[in-house]
């Protein structure tokens, strides 16, 4: 089955970021060796070094995408997988709105795909009375690309 993607984005970690993680990552390693040259400590504060490097990048390489898949459109949230057909709504949120979205507001059942370092996002509102989830959280660089590839693909359908 041929795909075609709309829309796609990493939440990788911004070049700030990476730099707070390598210095922070530093100054552990750093202060877990306490100047003592023996090969355990060595290996100990080499492997305080790597180990946050290795948890940034894994964090990061989370993928979203929405691609038309023969006749239907999918929305992928790493390996999650929504149908176009079964989104009523899609809500774009300025940090304040996606910072209440997380907050003490969000329903127990929502799906929340969430990065500290992406302060924006989308709401995913469900029109799918079979499945309990009410709708999905999903931080976003770019919202307003995300809202616009799945809209615009259902205005197509319809």
């Amino acid at each position: 089955m041929e795909s075609r993607e709309r829309y796609a984005e990493r939440m990788r970690l911004s070049w700030a970021g990476w730099l707070a993680a390598v210095v922070s990552a530093a100054a552990a390693a750093g202060l877990s060796n306490f100047g003592d040259l023996r090969w355990w400590r060595i290996a100990l504060s080499a492997a305080v070094f790597v180990v946050p490097l290795i948890g940034a990048w894994w964090l990061g390489r989370l993928r979203v995408s929405v691609a038309e898949q023969g006749p239907e459109t999918w929305l992928h949230v790493d390996d999650a997988k929504l149908p176009a057909s079964a989104v009523a709504e899609v809500q774009v949120l300025d940090p304040v709105a996606f910072s209440d979205a997380l907050g003490a507001a969000l329903h127990p059942l929502a799906f929340v795909v969430q990065r500290p370092w992406i302060r924006r996002g989308v709401r995913i509102v469900l029109d799918d009375p079979e499945d309990p989830t009410p709708y999905w959280v999903v931080s976003s660089r770019n919202p307003e690309g995300l809202r616009e590839a799945l809209v615009v693909r259902r205005a197509e359908v319809a």
